[in-house]
């Protein structure tokens, strides 16, 4: 038989031996302005990022970039929104407060929920029952995938601190605009710096006596070796949340299957976040101690002092009477519907 007769019946075997895969693998740019390694990041490669992959059966590819390879944290909102460098990646909402001024709400809760899986819980309440949230991100052509959460605010202190609500005369460090606040009404100063090394030397030399971050970036900076007095409880939950957005026209892109399936691999990461939230707050207190620091746990009756003396409400009222003159004429509304779920999930 002449060859060119055998062709159709060779080309018939070879389909039945490999069958063809109509399935086009799609890969997605991801940014990240932190490092991969800490507690976060983790979670996201190794199981937001997995399950994506698994529940669209290796349809959707991750390509991640770290570090601030491809956007810095304060660019990382205009890179997605724009999405020719990136197609999804975190944008920290308190560093667009003006894109994205109801997100700054979350940190005007000095106290919230004191286990992982609660503060989880409110968060998922947030985005799936109050639209305003996910209409604002949308508004800067971006979609919310998933939340993570972070370590709770601690105290760094240079010398020990035996009342919180009485730091009159003491200089602070903190980055938050309601903290500032706060701190203001226990009659302590607040200045600003660079976030860098330098405010350790600042505390070593005396020109700080204190500064009120989250516990991984207060360790980030050592800035234990040089105010060793730790406070903090698991309440003090910062109200920082990082979301997992997606530039929307690439989210739409996407087919039902696929965006179903990132809604899946979402569910996993939740289930999992809650639990990571508490064992590694645990882990880094026992890093701060070996660090040298002496770590003390808040009293529920010091932190019912310091939500009182910090006047936070009043706080809320002026910030909502601003944003009124800045065109937001619905931040009343949700910061009361923020402050109903906080209350029901934390009875």
């Amino acid at each position: 038989m002449h060859y060119r007769q055998l062709l159709p019946f060779l080309l018939s075997g070879l389909l039945l031996i490999s069958p063809p895969n109509f399935a086009t693998e799609k890969i997605l740019r991801y940014t990240d302005h932190e490092p991969f390694g800490g507690m976060r990041t983790q979670l996201i490669q190794e199981t937001f990022f997995a399950e994506i992959e698994k529940e669209s059966q290796g349809r959707l590819k991750i390509e991640p970039h770290w570090n601030g390879e491809t956007a810095i944290s304060y660019d990382a909102l205009a890179t997605i929104s724009d999405g020719g460098k990136a197609d999804m990646g975190i944008v920290v909402p308190e560093y667009t407060a003006k894109q994205l001024p109801l997100h700054q709400i979350f940190k005007s809760f000095a106290i919230g929920p004191d286990h992982g899986a609660s503060q989880v819980e409110f968060f998922r309440r947030v985005y799936a029952e109050i639209p305003e949230f996910n209409a604002e991100l949308e508004r800067n052509n971006v979609v919310n995938l998933q939340f993570f959460l972070g370590y709770p605010v601690g105290f760094f202190s240079t010398k020990p601190i035996q009342t919180l609500t009485d730091l009159q005369g003491t200089t602070w460090r903190t980055a938050s605009f309601w903290h500032r606040a706060y701190l203001s009404h226990t009659g302590a100063k607040t200045v600003t710096l660079p976030w860098n090394e330098q405010i350790t030397t600042a505390l070593r030399d005396g020109q700080l006596d204190g500064l009120m971050v989250n516990l991984d970036s207060g360790y980030d900076i050592h800035a234990e070796r040089a105010a060793p007095n730790v406070l903090l409880s698991p309440s003090l939950w910062l109200g920082h949340v990082y979301l997992l957005t997606m530039n929307k026209h690439t989210w739409e892109s996407l087919s039902t299957q696929d965006r179903e399936a990132i809604q899946r691999a979402a569910i996993t990461t939740q289930k999992a976040l809650g639990q990571a939230l508490d064992n590694n707050l645990i882990n880094m207190v026992k890093t701060l101690e070996q660090e040298g620091a002496h770590v003390r746990y808040l009293k529920k009756s010091e932190l019912d002092a310091w939500q009182k003396a910090i006047d936070y409400q009043q706080e809320q009222t002026q910030w909502v009477e601003k944003q009124k003159t800045e065109g937001v004429d619905n931040a009343g509304e949700v910061i009361q519907k923020v402050a109903n779920i906080l209350d029901e999930t934390m009875r």
